[in-house]
């Protein structure tokens, strides 16, 4: 099945508000900014975002949240983003923060019909416990906190129960693919992008470069085409444009 749409725009047409993303990167790293931008030119509004973070300010994820368009995130840290924290704080948006490994579970298990699952990660404290804060009221109080879950031994060591993230569509971004969805990714622009491909009911890829089908080594291709539905290959400007979140130098 020849899978390429031929423009981001084209490929978000039939996006409503109140949609659910599953959003592939790590800080700037192999995160499908066309996609986020021709996300943001729908104008849809009141988003459910799943990623490790939300972006920077200005760039990512973060031109979404300055525009008020994102409801909700689940993510593992809020990280350099000013706007995020902001929001967050205010009681403007709902943040579900959650341990990095088990995000990436959660993902994985939705892609692979696995409802649920126990882990260690988070046992004896508040993600396990409940009571973090997930919405605060505008005079700074807890609106809305994580309810507590459920806990069970297993060979004498608790776990809890955490359950598998499906979201209406999702975005990544690849270094190769092909018109069938098969894609590869770049070291570690790889990242969340495999589990969050798996997590969308459409996935949508935005590909540095697309080659022909049979010409990807099977061995090598990290998401496999039957969790791709949509595939839109960057210019070479738009692949060239790769952000830096912080750049350090020093005196020789």
């Amino acid at each position: 099945m020849d899978k390429l749409v031929a423009t981001a725009e084209e490929a978000l047409a039939d996006v409503t508000d109140g949609r659910s993303f599953a959003v592939g990167g790590f800080g700037l790293s192999g995160v499908p900014e066309v996609l986020i931008g021709a996300l943001h030119a729908t104008g849809a509004s009141g988003l459910t975002v799943v990623s490790n973070n939300c972006g920077v300010d200005g760039r990512g994820l973060g031109i979404l949240l300055a525009a008020g368009r994102i409801a909700r995130v689940t993510g593992s840290y809020i990280g350099e983003n000013k706007e995020f924290a902001r929001q967050y704080l205010a009681g403007e948006l709902e943040v579900e923060l959650t341990p990095q490994g088990t995000l990436a579970e959660r993902l994985r298990a939705g892609g692979s019909g696995i409802p649920a699952f126990y882990t260690t990660a988070g046992v004896g404290t508040q993600v396990a416990e409940g009571g973090l804060p997930w919405r605060y009221a505008a005079d700074g109080s807890v609106a809305v906190a994580s309810p507590a879950k459920e806990v069970r031994t297993f060979d004498g060591v608790d776990h809890i129960l955490e359950h598998a993230i499906t979201t209406d569509y999702a975005l990544v971004k690849a270094a190769r693919g092909d018109r069938h969805g098969n894609l590869v990714f770049h070291r570690a622009a790889r990242n969340f992008n495999p589990v969050a491909a798996m997590a969308g009911r459409v996935t949508v890829a935005e590909v540095e470069e697309i080659v022909e089908p049979g010409q990807l080594d099977p061995d090598e291709v990290h998401v496999p085409g039957v969790f791709v539905q949509r595939v839109v290959v960057l210019t070479p400007e738009q692949a060239a444009d790769k952000g830096i979140e912080k750049r350090t130098v020093r005196e020789r």
